[in-house]
């Protein structure tokens, strides 16, 4: 409904004082053709008694012509009198003295209609003589308005007095110019002669419009009431003068400082613009929304400039950036008094440097977007910085070694212009910086978009932060995205790791049906224990265990997930392999009792390590069981029962923990029983590393 009557307040106002011209032109003529009529009714009264009064002259000259002249009455004297005080008051300019000899001749007028003590004469030229004289002061009044030193109390005395006199239309327009001229001369003396201002000038600018503004209303309320005409001319006055000051803002500030993508200085103006022109609303002058649009256009040019910049200084970095997680430098800003974090909270905030920037110039420009309400950017922003978010994981996801991305960041000659992530040190630090931008850092900057006091009660317990603004649905849903973009990262490293384990350099598949199919076509038993590729997966894992236990301070459970997606990666290749799957079901050459025992050990092997390490998920579990049972299957389709020549399960647990135990140290082959290896307690009791001299 506000935005209603905004968009056609104009009209209205536009209609209202063409009514109030219309009002005061129809009252001038009403006062004209009274005098005329005056005039006319005097000059017939005149001629009438000339006619009567010629013939007694003629006939009685003679009579009189000796006789001293009749003496005037005391009315006539007065008259005369009057007309001489008023000339001299009016050109002494005492203006209250004027006024009130005119109040005192207009009561004579007024009186003479029934004492008649006046000739219709002295009468007529009473009347015009106030007419005249009424219309003199008022003139000079008028001009009393136009002095640059008229002001205050002098000038609401000189406007009240013209109204007094009749003319109330003029007296308001004339009280709105004199504002008007003092408004234009306080500009010409604040401007800098540069074409750029400053935030104290643009303060000094806003200052000087809106307390005009202000000083107009109040003078006008006092001298004119609450009438409708006075006040639609007000408004009109005020809105003209606030699209005049908005701009001349927009010329030199705004303009500038959107193309240079200078974000503070725009938010700074339209703060200071804000913050006084708040101060009207309660003399019922609503002018925010004449100044948000004039701004907008500027603010909104300012706001994806700096969207932009944030981009490519972010990927300038990134280009350059070592992967090496370190605590943020000193920043003031980077610790105000609505965004503070805890100590434990600082101690945290161990990102590399790309991502420390990236950090630092959103919390920046959340700041700069959050005072600007009226303009609804929290959105925009929102999605914006979304967007930027999504461009920096697209460099993380380049940055690891052989990524499918990394072709788009090639510089004409084909050299990587990306510095790689070649340790898995560095490949879990990319991992880091995006968790926790998307999980803490970027959820904390976004408050600065929410209402102040909703913000405080968030910032004042950190612990718990993300959860307690995540009951915004607009920011609970863009949290979301952040973490979908997260995911895409960990699923690019997962696979890359995954593919990395199971092909060679040379592209030749390792985790192939010929581990299992030639076990059986040997002559001696093998030597239990879990592949090589899955001992690899396990050290790989217990590695990357190992880095993310320093690197994942607090977040333990991103690490659990990337450790959990890991192993689903690897677990789920081998279950959609078509043509391991063929080999095992199809192939020449069957799955037999030694090869299905070796599948079954290094499936268990896989449920145990990820279950000591607690990141073992039900989808996993479920997959290894379908595995083992596909197995199964392909052996029972030979004919041979799978379930007679298989060890119990307690067989395959202690060889799996044995192997643990030996690949990370912490037991002795030595001091194993031998008869654990073997279901048939005949293996021998030689130490066993892998199965790689058997194939």
């Amino acid at each position: 409904m506000r935005k209603s009557v905004y968009a056609n307040y104009t009209a209205f106002i536009r209609t209202s004082k063409e009514i109030t011209i219309l009002e005061g032109e129809l009252l001038s003529m009403r006062n004209h053709l009274s005098t005329q009529a005056a005039l006319v009714h005097g000059l017939a009264e005149v001629t009438i008694l000339d006619s009567l009064t010629t013939g007694a002259y003629e006939l009685e000259e003679e009579k009189v012509s000796g006789v001293k002249s009749t003496k005037l009455n005391k009315t006539e004297k007065w008259f005369i009198k009057f007309e001489e005080n008023l000339e001299v008051l009016l050109a002494e300019k005492r203006v209250d003295e004027a006024m009130a000899a005119l109040d005192e001749g207009e009561q004579v007028a007024q009186e003479d209609k029934t004492k008649q003590s006046l000739s219709p004469d002295a009468l007529l030229r009473l009347k015009n003589a106030l007419t005249l004289l009424r219309q003199k002061l008022v003139d000079q009044l008028a001009e009393t308005t136009c002095q640059p030193f008229t002001r205050g109390a002098e000038l609401r005395s000189a406007v009240s007095s013209i109204k007094n006199l009749g003319d109330g239309p003029r007296a308001h327009t004339l009280l709105l110019n004199s504002h008007q001229q003092r408004l234009q001369r306080g500009l010409q003396v604040l401007r800098p002669s540069t074409n750029s201002y400053g935030g104290a000038t643009t303060s000094s600018l806003s200052q000087l419009v809106f307390s005009t503004i202000a000083q107009a209303a109040s003078d006008s309320l006092a001298v004119f009431g609450e009438e409708p005409a006075y006040s639609s001319e007000l408004v009109t006055w005020a809105v003209k003068q606030t699209e005049a000051f908005a701009l001349l803002l927009k010329r030199h500030v705004l303009a500038s400082s959107a193309a240079a993508g200078g974000l503070r200085v725009a938010t700074e103006c339209v703060q200071i613009c804000l913050g006084h022109c708040a101060l009207l609303e309660s003399r019922g002058l609503a002018l925010s929304p004449i100044l948000m649009r004039h701004f907008r256009p500027c603010v909104e040019l300012a706001f994806s400039a700096t969207l932009k910049r944030i981009e490519h200084s972010t990927a300038a970095l990134a280009a350059a950036d070592d992967w090496e997680l370190s605590y943020a430098p000193a920043d003031a800003r980077s610790i105000s008094s609505t965004s503070s974090l805890s100590s434990a909270s600082m101690s945290q905030a161990k990102l590399s440097s790309s991502a420390h920037k990236l950090n630092s110039m959103v919390k920046a420009f959340m700041e700069d977007v959050g005072p600007l309400e009226d303009l609804q950017l929290d959105g925009p922003a929102l999605e914006g910085v979304l967007q930027i978010f999504n461009s920096y994981v697209n460099l993380l996801i380049s940055a690891l070694p052989n990524s499918m991305e990394n072709e788009e960041h090639l510089d004409g000659s084909g050299s990587k212009i990306l510095n790689m992530a070649e340790s898995e040190s560095q490949q879990l630090a990319l991992l880091a910086n995006a968790s926790l931008l998307a999980d803490e850092l970027l959820p904390r900057a976004a408050l600065k978009l929410l209402p102040l006091s909703q913000a405080n009660r968030v910032d004042a317990t950190p612990k718990g932060t993300s959860d307690r603004q995540s009951r915004v649905p607009e920011q609970r849903e863009w949290k979301r995205k952040l973490q979908r973009s997260v995911e895409r990262l960990r699923d690019s490293f997962c696979r890359q790791h995954a593919l990395d384990l199971i092909f060679t350099v040379d592209g030749d598949i390792r985790l192939n049906a010929e581990i299992y199919l030639s076990m059986d076509g040997q002559t001696e038993e093998p030597e239990w224990f879990p592949s090589p590729i899955f001992q690899e997966l396990f050290e790989k894992l217990t590695t990357m265990a190992t880095i993310a236990t320093d690197m994942f301070v607090g977040r333990e459970r991103f690490a659990t997930l990337l450790l959990m997606r890991q192993t689903e990666t690897v677990i789920l290749w081998l279950s959609d392999d078509q043509s391991f799957w063929e080999e095992i079901e199809q192939g020449p050459t069957p799955l037999g009792p030694l090869g299905l025992q070796q599948l079954y050990l290094d499936m268990e092997f896989v449920i145990i390590f990820a279950s000591e390490g607690r990141y073992l998920s039900r989808n996993l579990q479920q997959v290894i069981k379908n595995i083992i049972e596909r197995a199964i299957d392909a052996v029972a389709a030979t004919g041979i029962d799978p379930y007679s020549v298989l060890p119990e399960d307690d067989w395959f647990a202690e060889v799996a923990q044995i192997a643990i135990k030996m690949l990370t140290g912490k037991g002795n082959y030595s001091s194993m029983e031998g008869d654990v290896l073997s279901p048939t307690a005949a293996a021998s009791a030689a130490p066993v590393v892998s199965q790689g001299s058997n194939q």
